[in-house]
């Protein structure tokens, strides 16, 4: 994708489907002369004209609006052309063969002089522009996809606070310390025999220190964007009749398991993204675990099981009438092994006892206890899930944050605290501290974009739709 961004390149920037208005956009340099062609006539800078856009033989092939937004000052930094026509995908479509043809023709007829091969775009190629010409850094490029693919409304604003640049700010301010600081180490190797000393006087190690502190604010509100973004799958788990689906439904606040009173009921995975204060959580029901001779249950045990194994945490869901027999302990127990030999010992457990309503028998050990049938608990359940998951309150400047953000971000962290080793040895070690600090800037600079990989920059964008 990176060796061809000379070329012009067109798409619809319109979800798919039937609409309103739907828009088709071009950009590349020069497009005068295909605006001549579609539109008939020049256009105004930035301003909306209603007209209609023709065909090869002068027909009309719809009636709206066309923008012309010259470079740089549009999305991409290029000369930007949007068509707002009505939004069927036939309309659409005749629009961007009518922008192919008409670029040909010219292409024809100027020998390749005045426009340069007009081409379809790829995934997220309009956001790879934008960011290639300096519009945008890479983190706000990602904040464009996060924003439309928002599933809350907390994750939506913050998605807009990272594509306004707050988060990007963020890293540019630790960027900026850091290379001040680089900067002291390098004069102090670059002049060992001068009398000052220009860490001590400059006093780096302050500065280190609140550096690391800045770091460790900026992961937090990082971790807490990736919350938001990704969410946490919850598997809930347990014998036949637990309550599993009833307790899916109570927290969906809908009825999307059949509940019923016959073990095995559920056969699959029942899968609902709820939101508890902003933060999505992709619930999974998933069949009573225990042995059968039934085909078809055993395959949803095995399903089951499979959930579990890619949990972010586990419901161990439990039933209060059974809870003290022999046999019902024992069964528990099994599965209890089961989810220890299977999960690590960073995906929490948690022991909930339902059916609450129905009797009054003590917990076999310490636990949430609810009902799914009445709701009473199902509050304290969603906070713990919370809780679980690493949420804090939402402060107000929160920004939505990638896992590869808190990654970069982490490695910093640690070059920052082995650096921190290095100057506190500083008379021999200070080429050590000088290549920790440069280590750090680089993991910095990973998550704005200034030094990225051709590689990561694809990978990225090709999750774009195209029209973005």
């Amino acid at each position: 994708m990176l060796a061809r961004t000379t070329d012009p390149i067109v798409a619809v920037a319109t979800a798919p489907g039937r609409g309103a208005v739907g828009i088709v956009r071009v950009s590349g340099a020069r497009l005068s002369p295909l605006i001549e062609a579609l539109c008939g006539r020049a256009l105004k800078p930035r301003e909306a004209t209603y007209l209609p856009f023709r065909d090869a033989h002068g027909e009309p092939i719809d009636r709206g609006l066309a923008i012309h937004f010259p470079a740089p000052h549009s999305f991409t930094g290029e000369d930007v052309l949007e068509l707002q026509a009505h939004g069927g995908a036939v309309v659409l479509q005749l629009l961007v063969a009518r922008c192919l043809e008409a670029a040909a023709d010219i292409d024809a007829a100027s020998g390749h002089a005045r426009l340069p091969h007009l081409r379809v775009a790829e995934p997220g190629e309009f956001s790879q522009r934008a960011f290639l010409n300096g519009k945008i850094d890479l983190a706000q490029a990602e904040a464009i996809a996060d924003l439309i693919d928002a599933s809350t409304e907390a994750a939506a604003r913050s998605a807009s606070r990272s594509l306004s640049g707050e988060f990007s700010n963020e890293i540019h301010v630790l960027r900026d310390a850091l290379v001040n600081l680089r900067m002291l180490v390098e004069a102090t190797l670059d002049f060992p025999e001068e009398e000052i000393d220009f860490l001590q006087k400059a006093d780096a190690a302050g500065q280190l220190a609140s550096l690391q502190a800045q770091v460790a604010a900026v992961q937090t509100r990082a971790r807490q964007g990736a919350l938001l973004r990704e969410g946490i799958k919850v598997v809930i788990a347990g014998q036949p009749n637990a309550g599993k689906s009833s307790l899916l439904n109570a927290l969906a606040g809908a009825e999307l398991a059949i509940v019923s009173a016959v073990p095995g009921t559920t056969r699959d995975v029942v899968s609902q993204t709820i939101q508890i204060h902003g933060v999505p959580l992709h619930v999974a029901d998933t069949a009573g675990l225990r042995d059968s001779a039934d085909e078809v249950e055993q395959i949803g045990v095995a399903r089951a099981w499979g959930q579990i194994g890619g949990a972010d945490a586990v419901l161990f869901l439990h039933d209060l009438t059974r809870a003290n027999s022999d046999a019902y302990a024992a069964a528990d127990d099994e599965i209890l092994k089961g989810l220890q030999s299977r999960l690590s010992a960073t995906v929490p457990v948690m022991d909930v006892w339902n059916k609450e309503d129905a009797v009054e028998a003590p917990r076999p050990r310490p636990g949430i206890t609810l009902s799914a049938k009445t709701g009473v608990g199902i509050e304290v359940l969603r906070d713990k899930l919370l809780e679980v998951a690493g949420w804090q309150a939402v402060p107000e400047g929160i920004y939505l944050a990638r896992a590869r953000h808190v990654q970069a971000l982490a490695r910093v962290s640690e070059h920052l605290a082995i650096a921190n080793a290095h100057l506190l040895a500083r008379a021999q070690l200070l080429d050590l501290l000088a290549e920790e600090l440069r280590l750090a800037q680089n993991a910095l600079n990973e998550i704005t974009g200034e030094f990225g990989a051709d590689d990561l920059l694809g990978v990225i964008f090709s999750r774009f739709c195209i029209g973005k």
